[in-house]
């Protein structure tokens, strides 16, 4: 299933670091950036999500929340988390069920080895659970502005 701009968002619900859990019903009114990335503390996942630590006042500011997803399990999101003092929630999709509804289950080729894996993509989701953009393929530089960009636009 490919999802589309403008499609409701498929509902989650993940555990979180800290013992907590997240899950989008909790965020009505609020936009919400749901980003995917490979693993916890690797040169590209530990820029992505410093860039969206550092940016999160102003996320804030228009009204959204931030919540990272891998399949790393909670404890490595609690080392992740407190190493570089992320402010955001790093959501553990243990079971796989949020990466394959979202469609960032992958296969990926890497030195001529193909294996199955998150492909790093960013998903904004209005206050009314529909979907309102969709990066795939992240390139990490400048991600972080453009989705600031990007909610700034629904406004």
């Amino acid at each position: 299933m490919t999802l589309e701009i403008g499609a409701k968002a498929p509902v989650f619900s993940m555990k979180t670091d800290g013992g907590g859990k997240v899950s989008l019903s909790e965020f009505k009114g609020k936009n919400v950036v749901l980003y995917f990335y490979p693993k916890d503390d690797t040169s590209g996942c530990t820029a992505e999500a410093c860039g969206f630590r550092d940016r999160l006042p102003a996320f804030k500011k228009l009204d959204a929340v931030v919540i990272g997803v891998s399949r790393d399990p909670v404890e490595s999101h609690d080392k992740f988390k407190k190493k570089y003092e992320l402010n955001f929630p790093l959501a553990s999709d243990d079971s796989g069920k949020v990466t394959e509804a979202y469609g960032v289950w992958v296969e990926k080729n890497m030195y001529g080895k193909k294996y199955m894996g998150i492909e790093r993509a960013t998903f904004l989701i209005d206050g009314k659970g529909v979907l309102r953009g969709i990066w795939r393929k992240v390139k990490v530089p400048g991600h972080v502005e453009e989705i600031a960009k990007a909610i700034k636009n629904l406004a």
